[in-house]
């Protein structure tokens, strides 16, 4: 990851302005394994060309000034695929965090999972939160990474969450309100999403933040995942910033 900064001539000249530009953004990464069988590769190196065009993209976002951007890194659904990919993935984690340390320090990037713990190996989590430690005290781009994460699953922990504190006694359930389950998610504490983004022209949500994106802007890339670069990513904001975002209110024109 090389340094990126914001003063950068490229993205002073970026024709959407600061205001304009999504504070959030979460990307469903689709497409790596059709990628790399099309290039006649291996899946797994598939994920190893995703994880070069996720560098691409966090350090283009840090140079834009985003706020947050969140990566659909694993699934709970991802358990099911064969177990030679589903080791390549972590061994990918173990690989790129202790090596990112560092420059994302020097970046002033602040690093967090979302997603279960159960299930991970004692490495990969141990990875983890050395990362999450170590960029604690950054103050810029939040850079998310959901890990064995499903927002149903989510959805299901909060809600037993909440039903043990009614049940104590230490809530009402009419003081439940939408703050109540935001608060118990795993993304407690982040903005909820303007801009999901999805690769490889599915269009589907896939489990993916069911809660958070509920007034995001979709914008669906045709292009598989490693191909995503910040061009594209350049696309998908401008694509945002031309969205009319009445969050359910009639737009003032017709009024």
């Amino acid at each position: 990851m090389t340094r990126a900064e914001p003063s950068s001539s490229d993205t002073l000249h970026f024709d959407v302005p600061p205001e304009h530009r999504p504070r959030s953004i979460a990307v469903i990464m689709d497409g790596n394994g059709r990628w790399a069988i099309e290039h006649g590769l291996a899946r797994n190196e598939g994920h190893r060309a995703g994880a070069e065009a996720a560098r691409t993209v966090v350090e283009e976002c840090g140079a834009l000034g985003i706020d947050t951007l969140t990566l659909y890194s694993f699934s709970t659904e991802n358990w099911n695929r064969p177990a030679e990919e589903v080791d390549a993935l972590m061994g990918l984690l173990l690989e790129y965090l202790p090596r990112e340390r560092d420059e994302l320090i020097s970046n002033n990037v602040r690093f967090r999972v979302i997603g279960s713990r159960n299930g991970l190996d004692a490495d990969v989590l141990a990875a983890v939160d050395e990362t999450v430690e170590a960029t604690a005290g950054c103050t810029g781009l939040r850079l998310v990474l959901a890990i064995n994460y499903g927002s149903r699953q989510e959805l299901t922990e909060a809600t037993r969450r909440i039903a043990g504190a009614v049940q104590r006694g230490e809530l009402d359930p009419e003081e439940i309100t939408e703050e109540t389950i935001s608060s118990n998610l795993w993304t407690a504490g982040l903005p909820d999403p303007d801009l999901l983004i999805r690769t490889a022209g599915e269009h589907r949500l896939s489990n993916y933040l069911l809660w958070q994106i509920s007034y995001a802007e979709l914008h669906v890339a045709d292009c598989y995942w490693p191909e995503f670069d910040k061009q594209r990513l350049r696309a998908a904001i401008r694509d945002f910033a031309g969205r009319n975002r009445r969050f359910g209110a009639l737009d003032e024109t017709n009024s």
